[in-house]
């Protein structure tokens, strides 16, 4: 395995957890916000909290892709 493999792998990886972050930190406070405003908000903010994480399992998975499919 060449080295553009894991280094490929990792930028998958780490763009998509960078991502998530970015829109957490901009959700969470907004989020925390409006409970204290509406509680009943409760169970959507807890939805828009958990979305960007679908980002990091993506980047997980591309990640893994690209070092398996290369493997082979």
């Amino acid at each position: 395995m060449a080295w553009e493999v894991p280094i490929g792998a990792a930028l998958a990886f780490s763009f998509g957890a960078i991502g998530t972050a970015w829109a957490q930190s901009r959700i969470g406070p907004a989020g925390a916000g409006t409970i204290a405003e509406n509680p009943e908000l409760l169970g959507p903010m807890i939805i828009l909290v958990a979305i960007p994480e679908t980002l990091v399992i993506l980047g997980f998975v591309v990640a893994a892709m690209i070092i398996f499919m290369t493997a082979a």
